[in-house]
């Protein structure tokens, strides 16, 4: 970083600053294509070719942002007279600077270009049940992010500064506290639901066809008002989102005895779309036009469980439902509101877990991968552990890795990024709590009318981008702090009342 200040005026380094922040922008975003492309629709002889793309595009991309001139603009923009707006802008360029400064270049095209080829290798194992395969790799994930960490900041611990990469403005300590509740609440919620709760509805029976679960998911797309011209459907193993202002793309996979997985599976993503797609686009390039990760997936949440999984969504759905899932012509709204909810302890696998149970499977992958991270336990020692954890916290052990440790994406590129997952849904339940203040969510839902719910949050959440930290957005979204209790009480009311506790 510069230390003395060039003789630079301020709006000028601003400006250079900014289109210096469009061009990593967008050299970002083509780099995130990729990654969909690869995730996608990429055959599988293309894998060495593109892991050499994503690291050409990631080196470049860390020249531009560590270059001697970034230093010497923010230098001179250092106390300026700044409109709130420009002073957000710069704030998280300059965040981004600082902490890849020290970094060499080397090191993250490395990095990069190893996260690009454990995507092919994990595939592999996890189809072969293989993890044996795989743990060399994570071995070495682990020494290239240790290295990095150390680069960023040498006084904190490694697993820390990877936390902070996604989640700046939320201390580790707060998602430690919120952990610390959800570990105390759920699983006593979890047991009471197995040992007195009433039996839910459980419809499905043999195989459903991947044509008639597409049809389904492109149908609950046009009933929520996917915007089809910046958008797309597609399969994937793993479900995600990948886009921008322009173009949001989704992604689903099929679970052939379970035609609700893929539903919400796509629900899920559209929450993630519509947050990339309620950017403004005056700001396209700038963190004022870019999402916050902490926030995404809260957007998902909100619309898989606060809109998708409600009665009056099922009131107004179920007719499209019949349309494309046979077999089904005498399913009832309150079966199938039974089981869009239904808790299903004994599951293992993430993506499919239900809503209360799914962050007994976060509290473990954070956990497991802090431990790593730090050197508390060897690669070897993952799928031990990992079923270890899983009997402790929902009484179920793995008989694979495959439906064990190896299940996610996610450990080919890094070790702290399943917190959002939680933080999340907490930030959802908030979200919740503010729309119904202002809104007839369920008149709104009743009507298909989802038009209203979009532009709420746009209002309250997309079109700021990065102008506020995490802490702030939250508040100026909800008007409350972050805090875990109304997620908890959400959830007790919630599965009390469908269980008759």
């Amino acid at each position: 970083m510069a230390t003395n200040a060039p003789d630079t005026d301020a709006p000028a380094a601003y400006e250079q600053l900014i289109e210096r922040n469009r061009r990593l922008s967008n050299l970002g975003y083509a780099s995130m294509y990729l990654n969909w492309d690869q995730r996608v629709t990429m055959p599988e002889g293309g894998a060495p070719g593109r892991a050499q793309q994503l690291s050409a595009l990631s080196a470049t991309t860390h020249e531009l942002l560590v270059a001697d001139e970034v230093g010497e603009w923010l230098d001179a923009l250092e106390g300026a007279d700044l409109t709130e707006e420009q002073a957000a802008n710069v704030r998280e360029i300059r965040n981004d600077y600082e902490r890849e400064a020290n970094v060499p270049a080397a090191l993250n095209e490395e990095i990069t270009q190893t996260a690009s080829e454990n995507q092919q290798i994990w595939q592999e194992a996890k189809a072969d049940d293989d993890f044996a395969s795989f743990a060399p790799r994570l071995k070495t994930m682990r020494e290239l992010q240790r290295r990095k960490a150390k680069h960023i900041d040498p006084d904190k611990s490694p697993y820390t500064v990877l936390y902070e990469g996604s989640h700046q403005y939320i201390p580790i300590e707060t998602m430690t506290d919120i952990f610390e509740t959800l570990r105390a609440e759920i699983p006593p919620l979890i047991e009471e639901i197995r040992t007195e709760g009433r039996e839910l509805a459980d419809p499905w029976e043999g195989e459903y066809p991947d044509d008639d679960q597409e049809a389904l998911c492109e149908g609950v797309l046009d009933f929520l008002g996917y915007d089809r011209d910046r958008g797309r459907l597609d399969t994937a193993p793993h479900p995600f989102m990948a886009g921008n202002q322009f173009d949001a793309r989704v992604t689903t996979r099929f679970k052939p005895t379970d035609p609700m997985d893929a539903l919400t599976a796509s629900i899920h993503e559209f929450g993630h779309a519509t947050y990339q797609l309620g950017l403004r686009q005056d700001e396209y390039g700038t963190p004022l036009g870019a999402s916050r990760m902490s926030i995404h997936e809260s957007q998902s949440r909100f619309w898989e469980n606060h809109i998708g999984r409600t009665k009056p969504f099922w009131e107004q759905f179920l007719p499209t439902f019949k349309d494309h899932i046979d077999g089904h012509d005498d399913l009832t709204v309150d079966e199938a509101y039974e089981a869009a909810n239904r808790i299903y302890p004994d599951n293992l696998i993430r993506v499919e877990a239900d809503e209360l149970t799914y962050h007994m499977h976060i509290i473990l992958r954070c956990e497991i991968g802090r431990a790593f991270v730090e050197g508390d336990i060897d690669a070897e020692e993952i799928p031990e552990v990992w079923n270890d954890k899983m009997d402790d916290y929902l009484g179920v052990r793995p008989e694979t890795d495959s439906e064990g440790c190896l299940q996610d994406i996610h450990w080919t590129g890094g070790f702290a990024a399943f917190h959002g997952y939680t933080l999340g849904s907490v930030v959802a339940a908030q979200l919740n709590d503010a729309i119904r203040d202002d809104l007839d969510v369920d008149a709104l839902v009743r009507e298909e009318n989802f038009e209203p719910i979009q532009e709420w949050m746009t209002e309250h959440v997309h079109r700021h981008g990065q102008r506020y930290t995490t802490p702030e957005l939250i508040e100026v979204a909800t008007g409350q702090e972050l805090s875990a209790e109304p997620f908890v009480d959400y959830v007790r009311a919630k599965f009390e009342d469908l269980y008759d506790l």
